[in-house]
């Protein structure tokens, strides 16, 4: 076999980053999801981190060689609590506004703008896909632990993310609603 066609049959990198604050309530929904992935097997090539809130170094971690990135993190767009969404990050015109970068509590968007910077400055190669697996969140107040509704919605989620880098078959998921923005073929 030739080193072209050894290189073409690898999987695609695929990295499952868990980002937010388990402090802040709800906010801990993608640290909690990557937690609950580590009772599932997945499919050579997919990577799973709990990135807290170490915005920065996930930017970095970004840059080497992911064909795709999932975010998992809690995800405010206006639903009702325990709502799921995917949302496609790819282009900057997919994403969010930028928020301002701080290092202490990056979003998902102000670690995607932060990436742009860094793959222009380092040469990095950027994710061929960027997708967000969000959660509607009840409570981001001080305090350990999710809302009912968001923790419901965990499970929805890792049955979403499975189906995404096609792990295994997901059950169905009586956990709430699922919303699903843009492009949400696998991965």
């Amino acid at each position: 076999m030739s080193p072209e066609a050894a290189v073409a049959k690898r999987p695609a990198k695929t990295l499952i980053a868990g980002v937010g604050n388990i402090f802040l309530g709800d906010d801990g929904f993608g640290v909690e999801a990557v937690r609950r992935l580590d009772e599932h097997q997945l499919p050579d090539g997919v990577e799973v981190v709990d990135v807290g809130v170490r915005g920065v170094h996930l930017a970095y971690q970004m840059l080497e060689g992911y064909h795709t990135v999932l975010l998992v993190d809690a995800s405010a767009r206006g639903g009702e609590p325990g709502t799921v969404y995917l949302l496609d990050a790819t282009t900057p015109a997919d994403r969010p506004p930028a928020t301002a970068l701080d290092g202490h509590h990056m979003t998902p968007d102000a670690v995607l703008a932060l990436l742009d910077t860094l793959s222009a400055g380092t040469g990095g190669r950027r994710p061929e896909r960027v997708m967000v697996v969000g959660c509607e969140p009840a409570d981001v107040a001080e305090g350990i632990g999710l809302s009912e509704p968001v923790d419901a919605a965990v499970d929805e989620a890792v049955q979403l993310i499975l189906r995404l880098v096609g792990a295994e078959e997901p059950t169905p998921s009586a956990a709430g609603p699922h919303t699903s923005e843009r492009n949400t073929t696998p991965c």
